[in-house]
């Protein structure tokens, strides 16, 4: 019985299928996200500028295509999508090793990839934040999100040390062969799902435009969805410019080997597994609503540790700040995204992540501009001091609204304009 109750959803073939697909895209995505930016740090020793460029490229997709991929995906099967998607990354990770042996990579071909994987990965995660939903219902969206919070954390954790190691013994742009296997493997665990979407029917007077402004204004109008697109969108800027300038300042500033800056990314994937067991004590003690904004409180002035680091045993404290800022933000993601995901109507539910992703990723690239301009301007370690103190302020949208209080967050499928949708709300 109680091995029954510690599987629950792993015990279903589906979902098991999802997990395992996400298991091993997230072990080999920590291979691309220390890899990418070491071949143009150490392959192509390119200016902090340059970095944060690359960044702004591997994020861009998000203000480009954002607001309409949640309209197209909600008039397709989202297992389909997922399967091209990881297909499409694949192939696109491929041809970095291939030209780098062929002496010819360029910068210009790492924004490139980093472009086009970004658009394939803007489609997979809104037609996977929409395809939960589906495959185990409403009712376990909390369970389904943490234990697929669960594993990634388990890979951040495990998965930058062994990236490191991976990137020191094959170099950077073979190590990537590595997350182009990953994502073979993940597209085949998708295809084996058995339960299969009907394909949504195509409404005679259906128009892109007017589709997208629904989306639009179903968050933006909506009390609560509102904020905390606020919050997690100048969140995720501040993340955005401090990642920039992280493998910089560790590589350039601190001076420490590819290995030694996996092992500093393992801190990172343990907070993000100290947020995952915490998830849920979190919540019980202060409630669903404080627990959005405490989290992102607590957490972030833990980033102002990394730049204070010099070399030597300082790094690992720096480190340990890592770990408290991803605890945060794991703990953060569970909550708002199963509310997020209960609140919104099935026909809706790509457009509304499809309108998150754009409001809360979008302001990434930019994020990562910024941080690239002030890594050029101020050096590194400044640059990342700066970026800490303002990540520091981003949780007043949430505290400011009423999800300040509120223990238990409505789950039912609702829009705000429905009649009574405020007065339950307030009731809450």
């Amino acid at each position: 019985m109680w091995r029954r109750l510690r599987l629950g959803l792993l015990r279903d073939h589906d979902f098991r299928g999802l997990f395992a697909s996400t298991t091993v895209s997230q072990f080999g995505q920590q291979v691309t996200v220390l890899a990418l930016p070491l071949v143009a740090v150490l392959a192509l020793d390119v200016s902090e500028f340059q970095v944060g460029l690359l960044f702004t490229f591997t994020t861009a997709a998000f203000l480009l295509v954002g607001l309409p991929a949640g309209a197209w995906v909600d008039r397709m099967r989202r297992r389909h999508v997922l399967i091209v998607c990881d297909l499409a990354r694949a192939a696109l990770l491929v041809s970095i090793p291939v030209a780098w042996w062929a002496d010819l990579l360029t910068l210009g071909q790492l924004y490139v990839v980093a472009l086009v994987t970004g658009v394939f990965t803007v489609f997979f995660d809104v037609a996977y934040q929409s395809y939960l939903p589906h495959l185990v219902g409403r009712e376990k969206l909390v369970e389904g999100n943490t234990k697929l919070e669960g594993v990634r954390a388990v890979s951040d954790v495990a998965g930058p040390g062994v990236a490191g190691q991976l990137i020191q013994a094959l170099t950077a742009p073979v190590a990537l062969l590595v997350d182009a296997i990953a994502m073979a493997l993940s597209a085949t665990f998708v295809a084996r799902i058995r339960k299969r979407e009907e394909k949504p029917e195509r409404k005679p007077d259906a128009n892109l435009r007017r589709e997208i402004a629904e989306g639009l204004r179903f968050v933006l109008s909506h009390r609560l969805l509102r904020p905390i697109a606020i919050c997690t969108a100048a969140a995720n800027f501040c993340l955005a410019a401090y990642a920039a300038m992280e493998i910089v300042f560790l590589a350039r500033v601190l001076g420490v080997s590819e290995g030694t800056i996996g092992l500093v990314f393992v801190f990172v994937g343990a907070g993000g597994v100290v947020g995952f067991l915490l998830v849920r004590r979190v919540v019980d003690w202060l409630g669903q609503g404080p627990t959005i904004w405490i989290s992102v409180a607590v957490a972030m002035p833990f980033g102002l540790l990394l730049p204070m680091a010099q070399p030597g045993p300082t790094l690992w404290l720096g480190a340990f700040g890592l770990l408290v800022v991803a605890a945060g933000t794991v703990i953060y993601n569970v909550i708002q995204v199963s509310f997020r995901q209960g609140l919104t109507p099935d026909h809706l539910l790509g457009r509304m992540n499809a309108t998150m992703r754009f409001l809360v990723w979008g302001t990434m690239p930019l994020g990562g501009l910024a941080g690239g301009i002030l890594g050029q301007l101020l050096g590194p370690r400044t640059a990342l001091l700066v970026i800490a103190a303002a990540s520091m302020v981003t949780f007043l949208p949430v505290l400011l609204s009423p999800l300040r209080g509120m223990r238990e967050l409505p789950q039912q499928p609702e829009g705000p304009d429905e009649p009574d949708a405020e007065q339950r709300l307030a009731q809450v």
